[in-house]
């Protein structure tokens, strides 16, 4: 296994196309919340700052919202410079389509295979052998943010681990707080479950069921455990009725909600609220029960363009994505933490410390969407949709689940 290191100085250079004259691109994303917003214009910033123009499309309401509209450009013939997906497989079938431009040549100019890590970011941007998107980050879900006032508030610890966390609520509840921040969109009470399955039922659980696809362990006594704890986790969040995941996050900051599981993109917010972590708010990766993180994140993909200009562009616009000191500038606004290893993140806080800890270690797992297709993630989106927001039994939830994960085999 490649060891992840923090170098002590920046990468000199990295190579990009020559530049001639400025070309404008236009780059969809859904990155809208304050957090968001800084870490992308870092990005903006650096492009422009090469002799190009960054043309900013931000689509509001999240990846379930944007994904649908940048596809429906890119199949209809109306393509975007560049445009951001996850990793794994929402993009495959525009790939397998011929719509989106080979990178392959800039991946090897600038050494992508010996400098991303892990290699399975790269490995999702790979088809056929060819190198189709430029991993900028890598995002965990698995975190558990807490609110120091709010326990202070109510005159108890801030917990340690998710069952400090249940033990804790009914303290919060006494003293006027919601136990559970969660914001009233599909993927934010998935991604809650998922978070749940790797500090729950533990790592060696997770793989069996999402990477081998034993079904016989999806249905067993261990996730069982896991619907029981999201059935807790429901009646902790009963009184949170924002809808942005970022609201939920203010709850938190504000001292209005002990916590909220979210991933390490809420640092982003944190950060422009003023607040340091370890004083003002604690983070707990795996829930503080498993400490492995999910290797998910940010890829941007370029739809195949019929100007050689602006083709030339998006291969200056990939390659400056990957460099150190976008990446540097990049992670530490979005709160991510960065693909390469060999970059300085001296100035990181003591959360994106304890995330780069865990990747050091080796303790990661793929994200769902690198294992499962985006339609079996959409039925589990609405599994637990209907789940969160009714009196469904556990068992039912996780009957239907294992269904679900069924239909995907």
């Amino acid at each position: 296994m490649k060891t992840f290191k923090l170098a002590t100085a920046l990468a000199a250079s990295v190579a990009l196309p020559s530049i001639g004259l400025a070309t404008e691109l236009e780059v969809t994303h859904w990155w809208t919340s304050g957090g968001e917003a800084a870490a992308v214009a870092e990005l903006a910033k650096a492009f422009d700052a090469a002799g190009d123009k960054w043309i900013d499309g931000a689509i509001a309401g999240g990846g379930g919202t944007a994904r649908p509209i940048m596809i429906s450009r890119i199949t209809g013939g109306d393509p975007m410079g560049a445009t951001q997906f996850n990793h794994g497989q929402q993009a495959l079938e525009l790939v397998e389509a011929g719509l989106m431009l080979d990178l392959t040549d800039v991946a090897e100019a600038n050494n992508w295979k010996d400098i991303v890590y892990p290699p399975s970011l790269l490995d999702s941007c790979t088809v056929d052998g060819r190198i189709y998107c430029a991993p900028v980050n890598i995002h965990s879900p698995e975190w558990l943010w807490l609110s120091n006032k709010a326990y202070a508030d109510a005159g108890i610890p801030v917990p340690t681990n998710w069952n400090e966390f249940v033990a804790s609520a009914p303290a919060l509840e006494a003293a006027g707080k919601i136990p559970l921040a969660l914001g009233n969109q599909p993927w934010q009470s998935n991604l809650a479950f998922g978070a749940m399955t790797v500090a729950v039922a533990g790592l060696d659980v997770w793989k069996q069921v999402n990477v081998e696809k034993n079904m016989d362990v999806a249905a067993g006594a261990e996730m069982a455990a896991v619907f029981q704890a999201a059935a807790d986790a429901r009646k902790f969040a009963a009184k949170s009725t924002v809808q942005d995941w970022n609201q939920a996050t203010n709850l938190v900051i504000t001292g209005q909600a002990g916590g909220q599981i979210m991933g390490d993109w809420a640092q982003g917010e944190f950060q422009v609220a003023g607040q340091v972590a370890g004083t003002d708010y604690t983070c707990l990766p795996g829930l503080g029960l498993n400490a492995y993180l999910s290797t998910g994140g940010d890829a941007f993909y370029f739809p195949k363009l019929q100007d050689a200009d602006k083709e030339a562009a998006q291969k200056r616009l990939a390659a400056l994505m990957v460099s150190p000191e976008v990446q540097v500038a990049f992670n530490l606004k979005k709160g991510s933490l960065p693909i390469r290893g060999d970059i300085d993140l001296a100035a990181a806080n003591d959360c994106m410390k304890k995330g780069l800890e865990i990747l050091a270690s080796g303790n990661l797992v793929p994200s769902g969407d690198q294992v499962w297709s985006p339609d079996v993630q959409k039925q589990n989106e609405d599994l637990m949709v209907e789940f969160w927001k009714s009196d469904m039994e556990p068992s039912a939830a996780h009957a239907q689940w294992v269904e679900n994960l069924k239909s995907g085999l």
